[in-house]
């Protein structure tokens, strides 16, 4: 027989596994952005929201169901990045970083006001459907089904997007593209296609996260400035482009930040920043990043 509190720890962590894996979905686009494509952009947040407030469009004002309408808010929120990135990106490339940083900040304001004035101040819950409801019993042990659900699909996202970069051709033709875009160029490599696909992917990814973590992570406007910090810790201390990296880091903090809330209330989110600073002291470039000269 399990003690109460063992019970307790198991549900924590679980609690913090599902966490980290919503944490992961969100940020693997910012990831990409900023160490393969070396954009920083710090509007990735408000895609995040986009998928989010699509899915509970569709789902309670289209009364379309809970399966149909979150891969509709995926390639909607991929279609809104890809347009962005063709009209607003595309003339941040060019920019320094602060550059870069201002204009994608506003950009985050403007998307926060565009969804106050849709859908106002207030918290939105998406329904889910009722075979995702309820506990699924190991032991003395409930885990909910719904978290069980978003580990799996956190999971298979993390494969493919593994597998699609490190070891497709699709993949080397990216990583190349960023070496040396001029040369990508010069034998016949479509690099703006390029960078604007990986860009909507990205932003894809993001929207699915803010689709099925909207429990977790409450749909409301200041969504996009309210994580967009836990999203760049998780980018800092997992490294730049690395997919592995941003796994780690985002289970590690999810867990870390879930059992501080619970042991130590009274410090609030103090817990993972302290955690953070400990980790980059360590790893500046972050725990897979490259070592720079």
């Amino acid at each position: 027989m399990l003690s109460r509190f063992a019970i307790s720890l198991v549900s924590l962590l679980f609690d913090g596994l599902a966490f980290g894996m919503i944490l992961f979905l969100i940020s693997i686009g910012m990831s990409i952005t900023m160490g393969v494509m070396r954009v920083v952009n710090l509007a990735h947040c408000s895609f995040a929201m986009a998928g989010g407030y699509m899915t509970f469009m569709l789902v309670t004002q289209a009364q379309l169901p809970y399966a149909a309408a979150v891969p509709l808010a995926v390639v909607g929120t991929m279609l809104l990045g890809a347009l962005l990135e063709r009209t607003v990106y595309s003339w941040i490339y060019a920019q320094s970083e602060l550059g870069q940083v201002l204009m994608t900040i506003g950009l985050t304001f403007v998307m926060i006001a565009t969804a106050n004035a849709m859908f106002g101040s207030t918290i939105q819950d998406i329904p889910v459907p009722g075979a995702l409801r309820g506990t699924y019993q190991v032991g003395a042990i409930g885990l909910p089904v719904y978290r069980l659900f978003l580990i799996a699909v956190s999971c298979a996202c993390a494969l493919a997007i593994w597998y699609v970069l490190d070891r497709t051709q699709v993949g080397a033709r990216l990583r190349a593209a960023v070496d040396n875009a001029r040369m990508a160029g010069c034998i016949g490599m479509n690099v703006k296609a390029f960078f604007a696909v990986t860009f909507a992917i990205g932003c894809g990814f993001a929207g699915l996260g803010g689709a099925l973590g909207a429990d977790m992570f409450p749909l409301e406007p200041f969504y996009a400035l309210n994580y967009l910090v836990l999203v760049l810790i998780v980018v800092s201390v997992g490294g730049l482009g690395s997919i592995k990296g941003t796994l780690i880091a985002a289970l590690v903090l999810g867990m870390i930040d879930t059992l501080g809330r619970y042991f130590l209330p009274e410090a609030g989110g103090l817990v993972i920043y302290l955690a953070t600073l400990a980790m980059l002291l360590v790893r500046p470039q972050g725990l897979f990043g490259r070592q720079t000269a």
